[in-house]
């Protein structure tokens, strides 16, 4: 297929070799925008994405005029713009400044369509407490934003911790020295009642605590959006009633810290505390971090070293404009992060790969199957790693279109063993030839055993200050 509701798709120059219909976000944006240009007669179009706190990003943008003959990509163009930036930068009320039938349309989208509903739920109700507003406006509001220094005290006696999808981390510290650190393996996603979560996160506490002389501190990492500690979204509660959400889950972390006696604990998403990581370990700002894990985290440190008030959910943001992608199973939207750059991804192509599991086998098993075979020289497993690369090199040249940095950092267990060595050369194989003048200028950084272990540990155990 070459369209997507009258807008044109790209086939990429390096196909992934599992997958035929992937149809890159970056090729079709870049392609509509060098067609706009073209013909002569652009229409301008501005958005001002507002969050809760009261800041506002921009971006500009243009579209063919109405009467264009390929006039009619033009709102699938800017939904699926619409929902990266919302899953990425954040925001719940959108001012548009462009054509009103396309601002009708996406107020449509967002207040009848499943996914459209789906994303004004969980960023708008969710996470700021207001549905997806669109505002159709002639004066966008003016832009401002606040940076914010993230972690780096190593003082004192802390606990770190970082709760997964099928596992969680706990280490203790010492003046930024691990001096304990353990692996747990739990199955979060799918419990209803929170019990389950809170006395498996107290239980790697106390463990942790036993090899210290005192706590100072605890800070932690985790899947989802939290704000001043509180839960907003989370994968990991996924499977919580809403009722229950809301009385419970919301405040888990503040009942955590007033059974540890009100000692300073900060909780943030794990992908900013995997990008703080990569920025302590290697020196370096302008980062952009990713965990291919049982989904995609990502975090983001700007170039003066601190951190934005974006979300960075990067498991909802498109990257594959198909309508035919894969869909997601909490969304139901399709062509987005967590089905390229995760466990999920792995799972589904076990199938075009030629491999044969039992169909219940959970993700994790999965993965390590794959990791099996890789590490027998396998080309099945091979090809599932080369084309999470490929997908991976399309993705990044996608993310510079909305972050500046020059690292980026890729961990998680998806790059365990020797197949984390081809998704990078996958990744860099599609720099060279689709993206030259990205490819001199990002470095991608793995992290060693050591820094994978207890780098995320240190960083998650300096994140509060010690009054």
């Amino acid at each position: 297929m070459n369209d997507n509701h009258g807008l044109p798709l790209i086939g990429p120059r390096i196909a992934p070799v599992l997958d035929a219909r992937f149809r890159p976000a970056v090729l079709a944006n870049r392609a509509f925008q060098g067609q706009v240009r073209a013909s002569g007669n652009p229409v301008p179009l501005e958005l001002a994405i507002e969050q809760a706190d009261g800041s506002i990003f921009h971006f500009k943008t243009q579209l063919f005029p109405e009467s264009h003959p390929l006039a009619a990509g033009n709102f699938i163009y800017l939904e699926r713009l619409v929902k990266f930036l919302l899953w990425s930068w954040g925001g719940f009320r959108i001012h548009l400044k462009g054509p009103r039938k396309l601002g009708t349309a996406l107020q449509t989208h967002y207040a009848e369509q499943p996914t459209g509903k789906f994303d004004s739920e969980m960023v708008g109700g969710r996470i700021y407490d207001h549905p997806i507003d669109v505002i159709i406006t002639q004066q966008l509001p003016a832009a401002r934003a606040s940076t914010m220094p993230l972690g780096r005290h190593l003082d004192g006696c802390r606990i770190g911790f970082d709760l997964g999808g099928s596992d969680r981390k706990v280490a203790a510290v010492i003046d930024g020295k691990v001096v304990f650190s353990e692996e747990t393996v739990w199955d979060p996603y799918f419990q209803a009642d929170p019990q389950y979560h809170y006395d498996g996160i107290m239980d790697s506490l106390r463990k942790a605590a036993a090899q210290l002389p005192r706590v100072d501190a605890i800070g932690g990492s985790a899947a989802g959006v939290y704000v001043n500690n509180r839960v907003r979204m989370a994968s990991l509660f996924r499977g919580v009633p809403i009722d229950v959400f809301n009385r419970r889950v919301k405040d888990l972390f503040l009942e955590i810290q007033r059974a540890w006696n009100g000692v300073p604990l900060e909780v943030v998403n794990d992908g900013e505390v995997t990008a703080l990581a990569g920025s302590m370990s290697l020196g370096k700002n302008a980062i952009l971090g990713l965990a291919f894990g049982t989904s995609t985290a990502a975090g983001y440190v700007t170039r003066d070293g601190n951190i934005m008030s974006w979300l960075n959910e990067m498991a909802f943001a498109p990257v594959d404009y198909h309508p035919e992608a894969p869909r997601d199973e909490w969304s139901g939207d399709y062509g987005v992060g967590a089905q390229y750059f995760s466990q999920q991804a792995v799972g589904r192509l076990l199938e075009p790969a030629g491999i044969s599991v039992d169909p219940i086998m959970p993700l994790p098993e999965k993965l390590k199957h794959v990791q099996t075979l890789m590490a027998n020289g396998d080309e099945r497993a091979r090809k599932i790693y080369q084309t999470i690369g490929t997908y991976l090199g399309y993705g990044i040249a996608h993310y510079t279109d909305f972050y500046d940095f020059d690292t980026v950092l890729v961990l998680g267990r998806v790059m365990t063993g020797r197949g984390g060595d081809v998704i990078l050369a996958g990744a860099r194989e599609v720099l060279r030839a689709e993206f030259p003048e990205l490819a001199s200028r990002i470095e991608f950084h793995v992290p060693d055993e050591k820094d994978k272990r207890h780098g995320q540990a240190i960083a998650a155990a300096s994140l509060p200050r010690i009054r």
